[in-house]
């Protein structure tokens, strides 16, 4: 009769934790990015607004489709609000490239932590893991890589939508009603903050964000407001107690149509 042997790990072997960050680390395959001192990076794209209006039950994501470089369009369909697991959202704005990068490791690392714990992060430690990977881009944010996120999601320890804002440094900020980052944020929650009503459905709320990426179109450059032409509309989600839900073209196009011919 054979018996299985238990071989031992070395002792200087990684033990896997639920970070997947901090396990790549320790096998030394931690992605990272840099420039040499006093290099300048190369010309790169940019993501400008999203946004993020709790409501009555949950919270709605939106953002618009334009990428810059420098003074100009590169990208007119440009994706910025992403799932971040069944019950979050997390939006992008700055560096297009490593702002994506960065969502696609948080994505990881939550459905990481999911499996080594057996339960779900808390929203609460959602939101401050994804600090801490912004924190540790503060050496390309000093070369002019800047990444700033954006994140909601429904808590169901207080059954409601909560959202989140970042700085540069990594710091986290509580958003009450309304929140965002990007260029065109100024514009945006100048108009929000006169149309904002605390009692608002999720339909109501997504109403309210698409005109706000409208009015912030209109004085901000870098903003790209819906196209009815060739059909490039916001790219909104709605989190709430069902999950994550991504509103279609067909439920987007009349709100556009209804911001679109409030301005003229």
């Amino acid at each position: 009769m054979t018996q299985n042997r238990v071989v031992p790990l070395p002792l200087d072997a990684p033990v896997p934790g639920a970070s997947f960050t901090d396990l790549l680390d320790s096998l030394g395959a931690k992605p990272t990015w840099s420039f040499p001192p006093g290099d300048k990076p190369p010309a790169i794209r940019e993501g400008t607004t999203v946004l993020a209006v709790r409501f009555d039950n949950g919270v709605v994501m939106a953002g618009d489709r334009r990428a810059t470089e420098g003074h100009f369009v590169a990208h007119r369909r440009i994706r910025k609000v992403f799932p971040a697991d069944s019950l979050s959202a997390v939006a992008i704005a700055g560096t297009a490239g490593l702002a994506i990068e960065m969502v696609k490791l948080f994505q990881v690392e939550l459905e990481h932590y999911e499996k080594i714990e057996g339960v779900r992060l808390s929203l609460e430690g959602k939101a401050s893991f994804l600090a801490r990977l912004v924190r540790g881009q503060l050496p390309m944010a000093f070369q002019g890589l800047v990444v700033v996120p954006l994140f909601a999601g429904f808590d169901e320890r207080e059954d409601r939508g909560r959202l989140y804002s970042f700085d540069v440094v990594g710091g986290r900020y509580e958003e009450i009603d309304f929140g965002g980052t990007g260029s065109g944020f100024r514009e945006a929650k100048a108009f929000m903050r006169t149309e904002y009503r605390d009692d608002m459905t999720g339909d109501e709320a997504a109403e309210l964000a698409v005109r706000a990426l409208v009015a912030a179109a209109q004085e901000d450059t870098a903003t790209g407001g819906p196209d009815l032409r060739r059909g490039i509309l916001p790219n909104v989600l709605r989190i709430d107690a069902d999950g994550v839900v991504e509103l279609d073209d067909d439920e987007i196009l009349p709100i556009a149509e209804r911001a679109v011919e409030m301005i003229q």
